[in-house]
């Protein structure tokens, strides 16, 4: 089968990878930093203590990174993450000015992971680490509960109804760190709130948040 682009489906030439040099240069790059304040700071303002938010992406329901997000996440395209992980981390590493200790992805409840057979997170995280020469840590923050997709639900709802949905097994292994949490798609940025709760039993943790993607 003949390598295709996972942004438009166009046939792959020498040297493209995953995506077709078109999509590469259309990509919705968002250009935040977390050296400024940008919006998805703003969707945590009040909600949380945070040091700083970012995201590599927009998301929208039409177009490349939609398309690039189904095939992680349905289409068992693990390499993507991997791919954009790569990207991102480059760019982090010449822009942020933070030394991170530790990334963490957001869990899979492990239900969910023996149906996928993969966090889509993973690699993307994994690099993001590599790059920043930061801890890869995936084993102690923990989805407690198998929920379905919750996009569609108020933040205010999700929140009181998830309020045990992520625990945190070791707390001492991030005490005084600074802390990358990172996750696929940002929309009203309820999961990441509970994922950062959890994460702040650490004594002394330094929270930052950033994701493949943000709803703009």
């Amino acid at each position: 089968m003949p390598k295709v682009c996972f942004g438009c489906n166009a046939h792959l030439s020498g040297g493209e990878q995953y995506l077709c040099t078109v999509c590469r240069n259309q990509i919705p790059l968002t250009e935040y930093t977390f050296n400024a304040e940008n919006a998805v700071d703003r969707i945590f303002y009040g909600r949380i203590n945070i040091k700083k938010a970012s995201s590599f992406l927009f998301y929208s329901e039409i177009g490349i990174v939609k398309n690039l997000i189904h095939h992680l996440k349905y289409r068992n395209q693990e390499q993507i993450g991997a791919f954009l992980g790569d990207w991102y981390g480059q760019v982090l590493k010449e822009t942020f000015d933070t030394n991170i200790h530790a990334v963490v992805p957001v869990p899979l409840h492990k239900q969910k992971l023996r149906q996928r057979g993969y966090n889509q997170v993973t690699l993307f995280a994994g690099k993001i680490a590599y790059h920043l020469e930061a801890e890869y840590v995936d084993h102690i923050l923990v989805k407690t509960a198998n929920t379905k997709t919750q996009t569609k639900k108020g933040r205010i709802a999700r929140w009181q109804g998830n309020k045990a949905l992520y625990t945190l097994t070791d707390a001492s292994v991030l005490e005084n760190k600074n802390v990358l949490l990172v996750d696929d798609v940002i929309t009203t940025g309820a999961t990441m709130e509970l994922c950062a709760r959890a994460l702040m039993e650490a004594k002394g943790i330094n929270i930052y948040l950033t994701s493949i993607a943000v709803v703009p």
